[in-house]
């Protein structure tokens, strides 16, 4: 027996392949948001994973510096190490400014660490040139998105940083590049004031503010101990907000980037409903033009089962041959987007479960028009 789907699709190719391209580019921004999604879920924990730490100590009655302002003593490791479950801890500041480039300013994350402590938030396996910091003051590790190499110099604040490395992929969890500078140069830059800001204070009667503030304790806990009590005993003591890496990451993932996560959501369910409307109209459009011929199969003897098959068919196909060109169109473009774009296969997977549906949903609409076409009209011309 003749294919019938297939056929008809002979006789229609040149419209049937330039629908399914366009609906594929509609399908293929379905992706590439799904992938901007799973990107940013990615980079919120670049940060986590590189420093590896169990517990962030902050101010307390915040979400630490991820999600809002926090400021605490830097000696609050000392006290913290003090505490017989610790291994180790350290102080450390985030801040962000406006690096200058060539010809532009570029938006980066500045981490502020001990360069002798115990604790390196440089993941040695991002480092793609030069060395981590070696010293106190004046030396600065950026990623390769900022386009500087090694012995550069950048001016900040009032002095002037040397590249000595180089990493990749460091982002904060916004997206933004990190960079990475010695805890005084991060102090200094943070929280110390400039020269007229100091004179105008003085004149006023105040005294400039000790400028040995951090953002955040971050520690490991020794082998044995339970992460979740020692967090409490800190709360305790301290009167500080404790949390646990597994907090932390909720943090991230719920506070900071959970309305841009809603937004994705909503534009991918409109975007599935629009290309869903358009493989709707096309099928009905196709099922019209065909509709002498519809009547003139029915009134052969031919079965509405049969036809319908037919709709449905064209209509699966139309919809895989969109995903094909969507997946293609994504892999083309994704690359080009500034922020971190991850395109995964469980997300295609799903794609291609949820156009199949709404092919199948979409067919509806000519199936309708087919068990309701008349035969006589076939001989009514």
């Amino acid at each position: 027996m003749i294919h019938l789907a297939k056929e008809d699709i002979r006789h229609t190719l040149g419209k049937f392949i330039v629908t399914a391209m366009g609906v594929g580019m509609l399908l293929g921004i379905v992706l590439i948001m799904m992938g901007v999604y799973r990107g940013m879920i990615a980079d919120a924990e670049v940060l986590l994973n590189d420093l590896n730490v169990d517990l962030w100590v902050v101010q307390d009655d915040t979400l630490g510096p991820f999600a809002e302002a926090s400021r605490i003593h830097e000696d609050l490791k000392y006290t913290i190490k003090g505490f017989q479950e610790i291994d180790k801890s350290e102080a450390i500041t985030f801040q962000n400014f406006q690096l200058p480039l060539k010809d532009k300013k570029l938006a980066v994350l500045a981490i502020g660490y001990d360069v002798y402590g115990d604790i390196n938030p440089i993941n040695k396996e991002r480092l793609i040139d030069g060395r981590v910091l070696q010293n106190d003051h004046y030396e600065i590790v950026v990623t390769d998105k900022t386009g500087y190499k090694i012995d550069d110099t950048i001016e900040l604040g009032r002095n002037f940083f040397t590249v000595v490395g180089i990493t990749h992929g460091s982002v904060a969890s916004g997206g933004d590049p990190l960079v990475y500078i010695s805890l005084k140069d991060a102090q200094e830059l943070q929280f110390t004031y400039t020269n007229k800001r100091i004179q105008t204070d003085r004149a006023r009667g105040i005294i400039n503010k000790d400028a040995h503030l951090v953002n955040a304790i971050i520690a490991t806990i020794k082998a044995g101990y339970n992460v979740n009590e020692v967090a409490q005993e800190i709360r305790k003591w301290q009167h500080k907000s404790v949390y646990t890496r597994a907090q932390q990451k909720v943090v991230l993932t719920r506070n900071v980037v959970e309305k841009a996560s809603k937004q994705i959501g909503l534009f991918t369910v409109i975007l599935i409903g629009v290309a869903t409307i358009i493989i709707a109209l096309i099928i009905y459009t196709m099922t019209l033009e065909k509709m002498k011929v519809i009547s003139i199969m029915k009134l052969m003897g031919l079965p509405n089962s049969m036809i319908i098959k037919m709709i449905v068919e064209e209509t699966l196909i139309l919809g895989i041959l969109a995903f094909i060109f969507g997946n293609i169109f994504a892999h083309l473009i994704y690359s080009k987007f500034p922020k971190n774009v991850l395109l995964n296969t469980p997300d295609s997977l799903l794609l291609f479960g949820v156009v199949v549906i709404a092919s199948i949903l979409a067919s509806f609409i000519g199936v309708k028009k087919v068990v309701n076409a008349d035969p006589t009209a076939a001989i009514g011309g």
